[in-house]
This record gives structure tokens, sequence and C-alpha cells, in this order.
């Protein structure tokens, strides 16, 4: 297998001590000589490795003062920004933008299936669901959570819009660990399976205002549990 540049071994162990926190944000790399030399490689290398984290809005280079990492907000890598939200997947603010990303992009799916749904489409979904009501019955959690995304990844191809799945596609690790971590509570599944058969029916009554609102609520309920079951448990305890 091949080497990867060094340019780009310098970005990377650059990226990751900028998100493991060793250098936060707002504050200056150390200068170019240092990090060659602790490197063990030129200070052209690292130069182009700043250069690309500035490109990403990573880090910002200031002529005559340093180099300073900004907040990952302002970064516009998607790469970048996944790995830095990978080291704080279960961490309550990366799960609820998760969710309103999943608002703005799920309502709109149901909407659309409700449109171009096949029956093949619709058969994909009840199966799904039946397969979440079996895995609940079963007690198993994997299976559980692979239901589920079976279900919304079905409403997405009916939705016959081929952009929709490349959109949440390089979020499916995160989504996955947060889908886990919701399903794990017994109450969440069977919420999970009455708004699935919801929304299945409202996309079958190919009425697309009905298919979005079944799909919020759908939503919205998943906020609520992840506001119940999950936000406040990590919340710390005031002591009496």
């Amino acid at each position: 297998m091949a080497r990867k540049p060094l340019a780009e071994a310098v970005f990377d162990d650059l990226l990751d001590r900028i998100i493991d926190g060793t250098f936060p944000p707002g504050t200056a790399l150390p200068p170019e000589n240092d990090l060659a030399v602790s490197m063990d490689v030129s200070r052209l290398t690292v130069r182009e490795a700043l250069k690309q984290l500035q490109a990403q809005h990573v880090v910002q280079i200031r002529r005559g003062l340093g180099t300073y990492v900004n907040p990952a907000a302002q970064w516009t890598d998607l790469q970048a920004i996944l790995r830095h939200a990978s080291t704080a997947a279960d961490s309550p603010d990366v799960s609820l933008r998760l969710l309103e990303i999943r608002r703005m992009v799920e309502t709109g799916a149901a909407e659309l299936a409700a449109l171009h749904a096949t029956a093949e489409d619709l058969d994909r979904m009840a199966v799904a669901n039946a397969d979440l009501r079996a895995a609940h019955e079963a007690k198993d959690l994997d299976a559980v959570t692979a239901a589920d995304i079976a279900f919304h990844e079905a409403v997405f191809r009916a939705s016959a819009n081929p952009f929709l799945p490349v959109i949440l596609g390089p979020l499916s690790q995160l989504l996955y660990t947060m889908r886990r971590e919701t399903s794990s509570f017994r109450e969440v599944q069977q919420h999970a399976l009455a708004h699935h058969t919801l929304v299945l029916d409202a996309i079958r009554t190919r009425n697309p205002e009905v298919a979005r609102q079944a799909m919020q609520a759908h939503i919205n309920q998943t906020y609520d549990d992840y506001e119940h079951f999950i936000h406040r448990q990590e919340q710390p305890q005031e002591i009496p």
C-alpha cells in the first residue's frame, strides 16, 4: 500500500491534535520550524499542511503573528467536521444538531415519498417496520437499530430524489451511534414503531402535507425522547 504523502500525514496529525484539544480554538500553533523539528519533516512540508488547514478554515494564518486555530463552527471541510463530531458523537450538542438535520431533510423526504412511492417502496417500509417489531419483541438492540435505519432509508428511496441519500450518507456512522443510544430504551422503540406506522399510512394517502406532518411528529417525538431519556441523564446532579 502506498505511503501517505508527508504533507498529508502532517495535516492529519495537526488536525488530530486540534480535535483532541492539544491546540484549542483561539490558540496559536507552534512556529513552523518547531513543528518541522518535532515531526522530523521540512518546513516546506509543514507549510503545505498549514495551507491545507487554512483552506478548510480550520486555522487562520495571521502574517507576522502566527497560525491560530478556528472554532469548529467555522470549518468548511465535511471530513474534518465529521472527524471532530465523531470524537463527541454522544454529546448533547452533536445529537441535537443531527436531529435538526433530520428534521429538515426527512420531512421533505416524506413529502416527496407521498408523491412518488411505488408499491415496492411501500412494501419495503412495511417490511422494515415489521422487522422493527420483531426485533423489539426479541429485545435485540442491534436488529432494532438496523430496522429503524432501514425504514428511513426506504423513505429516502421512495422520494425518487437521488440526492437525498447522499446528503445524509456521510453522517451515517454518527446517526447510527445516536439511534443505537436512544433505541436502548424500550419505550423509545415503542414510539418508533407507532410513528413509523403513522408515517407509512400518511405516505399511502398520497397527500404530501399529511406525510410531512407525520414525519414531523416522528422527529418531534425523537427530540422529546432524547431530552427525556438521554440528555437529562447526562446533566450533572445537584448535591443536596
